[in-house]
């Protein structure tokens, strides 16, 4: 039997708290963040189609399936070599979308701070009720990739 002292758990409940205080911080910097995509994508409650598609349950979904938004041909093509949203998939589209998906209709240059990508996925992921894909679940390969 493994004994834990009391001081032990104490400091693990500091520092557990200390994550999630640190995760708050991070959503809340991805919502700032998250301005930038708002002129062209909603997220939340009665989120609707814009220029771009809604985002609410982003993660998980393959990529130009949305149901009602017209995707560009590159996007849906994308979907349709594998191209799912997850974490991984999504930094590295949000880093360049153009050169992760060649002649997207997405105009954004991208986010060039990592630590602005993981905001806007840390906010994005608190409008999601599915929960997380595997990890792996996107098996696309960007051209040139």
């Amino acid at each position: 039997m493994i004994r834990i002292s009391a001081a032990a758990l104490g400091i693990a409940a500091i520092l557990a708290a200390g994550s999630a205080y640190a995760q708050d911080d991070l959503v809340a910097a991805g919502e700032k963040v998250y301005k930038q995509c708002h002129a062209c994508h909603s997220v939340g409650e009665g989120a609707k189609n814009r220029v771009g598609p809604e985002q609410n349950n982003l993660f998980g979904r393959v990529a130009g399936s949305l149901p009602d938004f017209r995707y560009s041909d590159a996007m849906k093509s994308a979907g349709e070599n594998g191209l799912v949203w997850t974490e991984k998939s999504l930094h590295e589209y949000l880093k360049n979308p153009r050169a992760y998906v060649p002649k997207t209709k997405m105009i954004f240059a991208g986010l060039k701070k990592p630590e602005d990508i993981d905001a806007v996925i840390a906010y994005l992921k608190t409008f999601d009720t599915d929960g997380m894909p595997d990890p792996d679940a996107s098996t696309y390969t960007p051209p040139n990739g």
